[in-house]
């Protein structure tokens, strides 16, 4: 098994000091360096060529931010961020998100007591999923070539009997905004759960709000679900839909994890696949591990259209090749596409896709 090379980059010498107990305890995972400052990292990753960077938000000299920019400019690398939960951080760590990192760790996630937190798991994880991101993409500049949406896609002939579900995890914060920023004002509802820690969801959605057309909500629980609206997870509850009186509203719950997710997207998709049937539009995007598949599966075989963003444009194929392998997808599409896709299922001719078997689409081969 080759060994994930990490470099840690912090001006916190505790901090450095319990990420690399955290992220050395692994056997697959080798740290290969550690920084205080931008001067040092940046010998560092020319001398050491590390597979993946943690990156501190704030960092003397130059901040982080700006420091991911000039990485993803000149040298492509996985980079997880390492933020603190203010609102000032949460902002700057969307920020990195957008500009490519993979994920963020919250600082209130690392702390003395990982015995007892069970965050630890979580940290490599995160670091060894940021391992298998499609760097061949980042480097070409293919996940970022739709950073301007391309207008917003027509309205005319939309059913209103339709209600939309998007499960994301890394690189969503991105596809996402892609996604959304061309969506009509009368789009259906949209549902969306985001892996994503709970001091970022509500900064998150502010972020989506201000770049959309519609209007983009942290769910609340019994929030009615109304056209023109999308709700988003909060981090640490599950997001599902629930009926009442002909009318569909948010319904959130703290159970347990689900495939190690709070919120998870199998939760959203099976209340889907159980409530509206052929009447829900499902959407797997990039993300690692099989979160969303065996609901997206329950959706297929209750009618739903089903749609997974394709392998070229996802940041990491892991959610979507998972579904795509389970015969969960419908069809499997670019970023660029999925949008057209998602309105065309929500039109009244009920034509799944006027672009079946193009360049940008592919039929699943069940």
């Amino acid at each position: 098994m080759k060994m994930i090379k990490v470099l840690i980059v912090d001006d916190s010498a505790i901090m450095r000091s319990i990420l690399s107990e955290i992220l050395g305890s692994d056997p697959g995972i080798e740290i290969i360096g550690t920084a205080p400052d931008v001067q040092v990292a940046r010998r560092k990753i020319k001398a050491l060529n590390p597979d993946v960077i943690t990156l501190d938000v704030e960092l003397p000299g130059m901040d982080g931010i700006s420091f991911l920019q000039k990485i993803m400019q000149l040298r492509p690398t996985p980079v997880v961020m390492i933020s603190g939960h203010t609102q000032e951080n949460s902002e700057v760590a969307l920020k990195a998100l957008e500009m490519g990192a993979i994920d963020v760790i919250g600082k209130s996630a690392i702390n003395v007591d990982l015995s007892i937190s069970g965050k630890s798991d979580e940290i490599r994880e995160k670091v060894k999923s940021a391992a298998n991101a499609n760097v061949a993409g980042i480097r070409s500049g293919q996940l970022s070539a739709d950073k301007k949406p391309t207008g917003q896609i027509s309205s005319s002939n939309l059913t209103s009997d339709k209600l939309i579900f998007v499960g994301a995890s890394a690189g969503g914060v991105e596809a996402m905004r892609q996604v959304i920023g061309r969506l009509p004002p009368d789009c259906p509802p949209l549902l969306y759960t985001q892996h994503m820690p709970k001091e970022f969801t509500g900064p998150f959605a502010k972020r989506l709000n201000d770049g959309s057309a519609l209007q983009v909500h942290e769910a609340e629980d019994q929030m009615q679900i109304n056209q023109g609206h999308i709700y988003l997870a909060p981090g640490n509850a599950h997001l599902s839909i629930s009926q009442r009186k002909g009318s569909f509203y948010c319904r959130l719950d703290r159970g347990d994890p689900v495939n190690g997710h709070r919120p998870s997207v199998d939760v959203l998709f099976r209340s889907a696949a159980q409530l509206l049937g052929k009447k829900a539009i499902g959407v797997i995007l990039t993300g690692m591990g099989k979160d969303g598949a065996a609901g997206l599966l329950e959706m297929s075989q209750a009618g739903s259209f089903t749609l997974g963003q394709d392998k070229a444009t996802s940041l990491i194929y892991g959610m979507p090749r998972v579904a795509m392998e389970m015969g969960a997808v419908s069809m499997q599409a670019s970023l660029r596409r999925i949008p057209e896709e998602i309105m065309n299922a929500c039109r009244k001719i009920d034509g799944r896709s006027s672009a079946k078997g193009s360049e940008f689409a592919e039929p699943s081969k069940k």
